[in-house]
């Protein structure tokens, strides 16, 4: 569903992915985590064509990402939760949701409120279809953007550190909709993320990226319980107590 091959990012003199190739495949559920500052999310940003390889290539399902065909790729393929929520706040819950479907895909406004609803009683929230925005709470705003990327029906979900700027207490009704999410085999989904617990809960295989590298990967159980590799094993002892 997912494939980098080669693919190299540079900022300047600032390399920041150093050969990247990985292949996700159709429902897989991949986990990213690592430092801050190891590339993460430059890596899963290039997957929605937010950002362009420097070098090598960037596949979602057969469709190579390039400018030129990225609104193609965002209309039919994949979606992207960002740390911010990025909801119009002029626009009221339900109008947020049914701006992508009715202006990128001609969906019918009738259809487009029906699909919207589904997705907003899926995480929570069927309540505030009528609400703006500043009258929610962050975690209800994450979780109405989880919702937004799902009324897209696109096949790829891409989060980008979901919950980072939560506070705590919302941090948990967030990764539940994530959690529930991941059981459903018609979604494939990239997740960079700092919480470890959830990691272990949602994926099917875990990336440890650190200076634009992919480290290490393999089942969260191989990975916290037996990693190989000496900066891995450091990064977790940091992290996990």
């Amino acid at each position: 569903m997912i494939r980098l091959e080669d693919v190299h990012k540079s900022y300047g003199d600032n390399e920041v992915l150093k050969g990247i190739n990985l292949h996700v495949k159709e429902g897989e559920k991949v986990v990213i985590i690592g430092p801050s500052g190891s590339g993460k999310s430059t890596l899963v940003r290039l997957m929605n064509c937010l950002e362009e390889p420097t070098s090598g290539r960037v596949f979602i399902h057969t469709h190579e990402l390039t400018k030129k065909n990225r609104a193609f790729i965002n209309k039919m393929h994949s979606a992207m939760v960002f740390q911010q929520f990025n909801l119009y706040p002029n626009m009221t819950v339900l109008d947020n949701l049914i701006l992508g479907p009715t202006k990128l895909k001609k969906v019918p406004k009738d259809e487009a409120i029906e699909t919207a609803m589904v997705y907003l009683k899926k995480v929570g929230l069927q309540d505030k279809a009528g609400a703006y925005p500043q009258n929610l709470s962050g975690g209800q705003q994450q979780r109405i953007a989880i919702a937004r990327a799902l009324t897209m029906k696109n096949r790829v979900i891409l989060f980008d550190e979901p919950t980072s700027a939560l506070d705590p207490e919302m941090v948990q009704e967030v990764l539940d909709v994530i959690i529930n999410l991941s059981h459903e085999k018609n979604f494939t989904m990239v997740i960079v993320t700092h919480e470890m617990g959830f990691a272990k809960q949602v994926a099917d295989r875990v990336l440890f990226v650190d200076g634009g590298i992919i480290l290490e990967e393999g089942t969260p159980q191989h990975f916290f319980e037996n990693p190989q590799n000496e900066r891995t094993k450091e990064f977790l002892s940091k992290i996990i107590r």
